[in-house]
């Protein structure tokens, strides 16, 4: 008797599932997501044009036609805002204290956080977790005792307590962010290093430090534009003229407006001078700390 024999049946593979269609694609969702984005872009573009054209016009002209042109492009309103308001002195000051405080920044979180990307221990994850909790520590909180200490070793009113203030309050977040950046960087080549007869200070210098100049320059041009703009710590902790920063030194240009009549057009001037330097880094450096925030921040 011939029996037959039914050939297997076929595996059925369970159909892989999709995002819904609003998320993929050119789903609905998405383009107005990416029309948002743009919409802010442009109100982002727009407000920057607008502050840069108002700078070349006079008072009564920004009054009498706010969204007009100038008719001119004559640099009176930069030479009164950078004489009337020492923003010369203010300019040396900013650029001194953000690039001293970005630079140690940097060098010390560096190899802070390739040890503790490196090491499982009970002592490193401890570490870890301070340094995530210092990330939502407010500045406000903390202000009053940040002035009582330096009040005490006498740093107030100086450019050097200023920096030491920037630096340790930028240690949390400049760590978590190079912790990241060395953890997605192979093993295999420290391993190889050893195996070469270098010391751990030689792999970390020779090997693994060079290879995370991408993530070190992006934490450094993040300190760079946060310490450029920051103002509620300067004000803070500095009186003198001499020692005021660029946004201290706009605060008291402002101020002296009130009492002689406000000049719309310097104002304006004193803002590009703040916000241009920072726009330029930023549109040379942007797809580079934008490419070093993404391998950073997913790993």
């Amino acid at each position: 008797m011939r029996t037959s024999i039914a050939p297997p049946a076929t595996r059925r593979w369970p159909a892989r599932r999709r995002g819904p269609a609003s998320l993929s694609g050119t789903g609905p969702l998405r383009r107005v997501g990416v029309g948002l984005m743009w919409l802010i872009v442009l109100a982002n573009v727009a407000g920057l044009g607008w502050m840069a054209l108002q700078a070349f016009r006079d008072t009564r002209s920004i009054l009498a036609t706010p969204w007009g042109l100038p008719k001119g492009f004559s640099v009176e309103n930069f030479v009164e805002a950078w004489t009337v308001s020492d923003f010369a002195t203010a300019t040396w000051n900013s650029t001194w204290v953000t690039l001293v405080s970005s630079v140690l920044t940097v060098a010390v979180a560096a190899p802070a956080a390739y040890w503790l990307s490196r090491q499982e221990s009970r002592l490193s994850r401890g570490l870890t977790l301070f340094f995530v909790l210092g990330l939502g520590v407010p500045v406000q909180v903390i202000l009053i005792p940040l002035f009582v200490m330096l009040n005490s070793v006498r740093l107030i009113d100086s450019l050097v307590g200023l920096n030491l203030v920037y630096i340790g309050l930028s240690m949390p977040f400049t760590v978590f962010l190079l912790t990241g950046f060395f953890r997605s960087l192979p093993a295999e080549l420290e391993e190889a290093a050893a195996l070469d007869g270098a010391s751990p200070a030689g792999v970390f210098w020779r090997v693994m430090l060079p290879m995370a100049k991408g993530g070190m320059l992006t934490a450094f041009v993040l300190q760079l534009i946060g310490h450029w703009n920051e103002t509620l710590l300067a004000v803070t902790l500095l009186h003198s003229t001499e020692n005021y920063t660029l946004p201290v030194a706009l605060i008291s240009f402002v101020q002296q407006q009130t009492y002689s009549g406000a000049d719309w057009g310097g104002l304006f001037a004193g803002l590009c001078i703040i916000v241009l330097p920072m726009l330029a880094v930023y549109v040379w450096l942007g797809r580079r700390l934008t490419e070093g925030l993404t391998l950073g921040m997913g790993k």
